[in-house]
C-alpha cells in the first residue's frame, strides 16, 4: 500500500479494512447513536432510558442510572458501601493495580464495581445488586464477591426475591486466584437462597462475559436479558480459533443465546420495572400495602 492510498483510505473512514468508529457519544446537547447513526436530543435520549427511539439501541448506563430504573423513588438503601479493595499480589503490569483502583475509585465516585442494596419494586421488597462497568470494566475482584456474597445472605435471611444487574468483562486478573474464588462463594450463597425457595433473578446487560457468565450470571431461576446484549465466556476470536469453525454473526448476542435455551427473556430496558414486577408477583410477592 502506498502512502496515498494509506491517507486515501484513511479519509474514507478506512485503515487495513477495519472501520474506525466514531465516538458513541458527542458533545453538548446531541448524541448520535452509534447503531443506527440517528442524531438525538440527549435529554430526550435519557427520557427514554437512553434507548435510542429510533432503533431501540440499549446505551450502557451506570449503576446509579440503573438503581433508578428499577427501584421506587426514594426506597433503595445501600449496604456495605464500606468495602474497599486492597492489592494483595502487589500486582503490576503497564501500570500497578493499586493505581488504577485509586483512578477508578475517583472517575466513578465508588469503592468498587457493584452496588448492594434493598429497595421496593412496584412496592415489592427486593434485594438487589448493580454491577458498573465504568470501575475497571465492571471486573470481579473480592470486594464484588463479597458484596454480592452478603446481599445473597441477607436476602435469604429476610426472605426476599434477588435480582443481581451483571455488567462485567469477567473475574479481575489483577487479583488472581482470589477473584476465582469469588465464582464459588457467590454460587454456594445462591445455593443456599434456592434452597429456602426464594426467587433469584440475573439481569444480562451488555457486556456480560467471562467468570460472572461462568458463575452467578447463569444460576437464576429465570435468566433475564436486555436487547443485543453481549452475553459469552470467551471472546469470539478464541473460540473460533478452538473450534476451527466460523461462527454465526449474532453468536453471543441475547437473542441468539434465547433461541439455543439459555436465556429465558428478553426485555428492553423501557418496560423492564412494570415487567419484572409482574414477574414477581406471578411467583408469589405481594406488594406491601403503605
Amino acid at each position: 500500500m502506498s502512502l496515498f492510498d494509506w491517507f486515501a483510505d484513511r479519509r474514507k473512514g478506512q485503515f487495513v479494512g477495519k472501520v474506525i468508529q466514531e465516538s458513541e457519544e458527542g458533545d453538548g446537547l446531541w448524541v448520535k447513536c452509534p447503531e443506527c447513526g440517528q442524531v438525538v436530543y440527549r435529554k430526550d435520549l435519557a427520557e427514554n432510558s437512553n434507548v435510542c427511539s429510533n432503533c431501540g439501541h440499549h446505551n450502557r448506563i451506570d449503576s446509579k442510572e440503573r438503581i433508578k430504573l428499577i427501584a421506587d423513588a426514594n426506597t433503595f438503601v445501600q449496604i456495605d458501601n464500606n468495602l474497599s479493595p486492597i492489592d494483595p499480589l502487589g500486582f503490576k503490569d503497564r501500570r500497578a493495580y493499586a493505581d488504577r483502583l485509586r483512578e477508578s475509585q475517583s472517575s466513578t465516585g465508588m469503592n468498587d464495581g457493584v452496588v448492594t442494596g434493598l429497595c421496593k419494586v412496584e412496592n415489592i421488597p427486593i434485594a438487589l445488586a448493580v454491577m458498573d462497568f465504568r470501575f475497571m470494566g465492571g471486573s470481579m475482584g473480592s470486594v464484588v464477591g463479597e458484596k454480592i456474597t452478603r446481599i445473597t445472605e441477607r436476602a435469604t435471611i429476610e426472605k426476599l426475591p434477588l435480582l443481581i444487574v451483571c455488567a462485567s468483562g469477567g473475574a479481575r486478573m489483577q487479583e488472581g486466584m482470589l477473584s476465582l474464588m469469588q465464582m464459588a462463594k457467590i454460587s454456594g450463597a445462591l445455593e443456599r437462597h434456592r434452597e429456602a425457595e426464594l426467587l433469584y433473578m440475573p439481569l444480562l446487560t451488555h457486556p456480560t462475559t467471562g467468570g460472572v457468565t461462568a458463575s452467578f450470571a447463569m444460576l437464576g431461576d429465570l435468566i433475564l436479558a436486555e436487547p443485543k446484549a453481549l452475553i459469552g465466556f470467551a471472546g469470539r476470536r478464541v473460540i473460533e480459533q478452538t473450534l476451527r469453525e466460523k461462527l454465526p454473526e449474532n453468536f453471543q448476542t441475547a437473542e441468539y443465546l434465547q433461541e439455543h435455551g439459555f436465556v429465558d427473556t428478553i426485555i428492553p430496558r423501557t418496560q423492564f420495572r412494570q415487567t419484572f414486577s409482574k414477574i414477581l408477583k406471578l411467583h408469589g410477592s405481594t406488594p406491601i400495602e403503605e
